[in-house]
């Protein structure tokens, strides 16, 4: 299975950049998502849109994923409707969570990383929408940015080519914080997942899942 996650487009791995894969690939690796020397970052020049990874490299922030079960202060919940199962895959990086059901489509995947850099948080999430927008005949459906359980948020929803499928997802990043004085910022992304033409029929599951997800305080 291929899981078509909206999903940052370029990774820094533990030993430097690496090029990632983006919306409609094989999971990406989060484990390398900002993690390379900050020295090493420079400002894009180029006009290109920059994903929200991108954005964060360029301006200093690294990060290291935590997996749900291992949040201290923070809670992340996935829920998981009558049929679903934990899916697990080689490509996944530690700490991914991703479910399927019947070990196919429809998908959901969430990400937690712990940042570390000070960045403004309204522009970083001005980029959170780039690898949707730049997938295969992509057309939007719905979008928001609106706070999600009281953080800054962004979230885009769509359809898009993939070889000789369509897929519909849903997407939303949201950048949490913990009160001072520890300050310390989140970056969590929940993607799902579906067959466009079998959207209506996992329209149940896949509302449970976007009504059910949320991001509190410990």
């Amino acid at each position: 299975m291929r899981t078509a996650a909206v999903a940052l487009t370029v990774a820094l791995s533990m030993s430097g950049a690496m090029a990632m894969a983006g919306c409609g690939s094989t999971p990406p690796d989060y484990s390398s998502v900002f993690t390379s020397p900050a020295t090493t970052a420079a400002p894009a020049t180029s006009t290109t849109p920059q994903p929200i990874a991108q954005y964060l490299y360029g301006v200093g922030v690294t990060g290291e994923q935590i997996p749900l079960d291992k949040l201290t202060d923070i809670k992340v919940t996935l829920p998981r409707p009558p049929g679903w199962t934990k899916y697990t895959n080689s490509n996944f990086s530690p700490g991914t969570e991703v479910i399927a059901k019947n070990n196919t489509y429809p998908t959901a995947m969430v990400i937690v990383f712990k940042l570390t850099g000070n960045f403004d948080v309204a522009e970083a999430l001005k980029h959170a929408s780039v690898d949707a927008e730049m997938s295969q005949n992509f057309t939007k459906l719905n979008a928001s940015d609106q706070d999600f359980d009281g953080f800054p948020s962004s979230m885009i929803e769509g359809s898009y080519d993939l070889k000789d499928k369509r897929l519909h997802s849903y997407n939303r990043v949201v950048i949490p914080v913990t009160p001072a004085p520890a300050f310390q910022r989140y970056l969590v992304q929940l993607t799902v997942t579906t067959l466009a033409n079998q959207a209506a029929a996992d329209a149940d599951d896949v509302e449970a899942i976007i009504r059910g997800f949320s991001v509190t305080l410990k």
